[in-house]
């Protein structure tokens, strides 16, 4: 039988008079993996827009910025890969456009491209542990700031303390993680407004003492220079790269919303202050030291305004967090376990305390996760390009109900429950990705050509061609194109 999850709180079997009454700010989310009804669709495209805008006024997007100049880049090569390597949101902004076609979160439409058990795998390794991952070390960055917090306030930041402060850090984004979609979309405005306000701030000060003719001592050029721009935009499209989720967010929507809208508001909500607070890292850079970017900051900030940034920095890291425990907990879910989705939320949570604990305090371990994310780009991009194609492909167009078929006579079992062409997509964008990388270790191809890094071109360029040769008969891929 198809898989769906009992809802916490029942529903009546009619339309309700207000859609959006069943996914309200102050109700846990009934819906976890199962399809939203026509009934129960609300909203506008445009909500879209804070719900990825305050995602990316975050601390690591500010280290980010400062490690390009600290790089060897230029300021105005650092400015131009930020620009580059954040387009990519717009793959993020098209992938969003299947949620209101199959009113499913993305953990469940990628069984169109990978097969019902070959989507379990997926969700298990490039949706549960890659979030997991991120939010471990997107907590470890909030806690940072807060101890930081702590110690302005006269409290020493003793182990115990620290432990206290990652525990209530995380307790507030699983709330919102629990509470879920309508909640995300009624709290993430006031968010972005407020996060806006604060780097507003922190604009004014570093545009005041930037140096806009800023030029490393060394210059670098030929392959260097060329392996230092891709390693930059590599860096900066990891973020986009890694939301193969944006469906999650987008799946409440009425079907009949616009695509471009969706991609459009998607696209420009994480993009602008993205860019903006990327670009603020590298400016920073040019004066102050952006290897303790806190600490650096504190030299051009107004004195009085560094306890507010500090709290910006942990709400912005919130805001991003929650979103990934919420995908972390769908991606359980479809993974097989048969849980409500608050159960698999805090599950997620659980666990990201726990290797942020053992990081902070205990190892190095964050420092390893860190380097093994930089290689799981060599994933995320192929991941992100084989979604993308098959949207493309279908031209969005998905059967909900279809999708929740987890039968062998469903649609999507394929064969053995395994789609090859999707699976065989994947596994050549990802060798070919692994032949070119350089980064924690150096493939043969990028040796061969000193050391320049072509893992994200080369990966997604190799996953779109063979899942377009692999998949042009494919029976439920015709049957959406002739969907009228």
């Amino acid at each position: 039988m198809a898989s769906t999850i009992p809802d916490p709180l029942p529903r009546s079997q009619g339309a309700p008079a207000d859609p959006s009454a069943v996914d309200r700010p102050g109700r846990i989310e009934a819906h976890g993996i199962d399809r939203i009804p026509d009934s129960e669709r609300h909203g506008h495209p445009r909500e879209l827009f804070s719900v990825w805008a305050a995602a990316n006024v975050n601390y690591l997007s500010l280290v980010i910025g400062g490690t390009l100049v600290l790089m060897g880049l230029s300021l105005w090569q650092a400015l131009a890969v930020i620009v580059v390597g954040n387009l990519f949101w717009l793959l993020t902004g098209l992938l969003a456009t299947s949620g209101p076609a199959a009113g499913a979160p993305s953990e469940v439409i990628t069984r169109a491209i990978y097969g019902v058990l070959g989507n379990r795998v997926n969700n298990a390794i490039g949706g549960w542990l890659v979030s997991v991952c991120y939010f471990a070390l997107n907590l470890a960055a909030a806690a940072t700031a807060a101890f930081a917090l702590v110690e302005k306030a006269g409290v020493t930041a003793t182990t115990p303390v620290k432990v206290a402060v990652i525990v209530v850090i995380a307790a507030l984004t699983l709330v919102i993680s629990v509470y879920g979609h309508g909640l995300i979309i009624r709290l993430y405005l006031p968010i972005t407004l407020v996060l806006a306000g604060a780097f507003t701030v922190v604009a004014f000060a570093v545009l005041r003492h930037a140096d806009f003719s800023y030029a490393p001592a060394g210059r670098v050029s030929g392959t260097a220079l060329w392996a230092l721009l891709l390693g930059g935009v590599t860096m900066i499209a990891s973020g986009p790269l890694s939301y193969t989720t944006s469906a999650d967010f987008s799946r409440y929507l009425p079907r009949t919303a616009s695509k471009r809208a969706i991609v459009g508001w998607t696209a420009l909500g994480a993009f602008l202050p993205s860019v903006v607070v990327c670009s603020l890292g590298a400016l920073a850079a040019t004066v102050v030291d952006m290897n303790d970017p806190q600490t650096g900051l504190q030299e051009i900030l107004p004195g009085w305004f560094v306890p507010v940034f500090l709290l910006a920095l942990v709400l912005g890291t919130i805001a991003i967090n929650a979103l990934t425990a919420y995908s972390a907990g769908l991606a359980l879910q479809a993974v097989g376990l048969r849980v409500r989705r608050s159960v698999s939320v805090l599950f997620d949570g659980t666990v990201a305390v726990a290797l942020t604990l053992y990081g902070l305090l205990v190892s190095d371990f964050l420092d390893t996760v860190s380097n093994a994310l930089q290689v799981i780009t060599v994933l995320s991009g192929p991941l992100m390009t084989v979604y993308a194609t098959d949207v493309l492909l279908r031209r969005g167009r998905y059967d909900g109900a279809a999708l929740s078929d987890e039968t062998r006579s469903g649609p999507f079992w394929y064969t053995a429950g395994v789609n090859p062409a999707g699976a065989l997509a994947l596994v050549a964008g990802v060798t070919t990705a692994a032949l070119c990388v350089d980064t924690v270790y150096t493939g043969p191809v990028a040796a061969a050509l000193g050391g320049l890094d072509l893992s994200l071109p080369v990966g997604m360029a190799v996953s779109a061609v063979v899942y377009v040769l692999l998949m042009r008969d494919e029976p439920t891929l015709r049957a959406a194109r002739a969907t009228a």
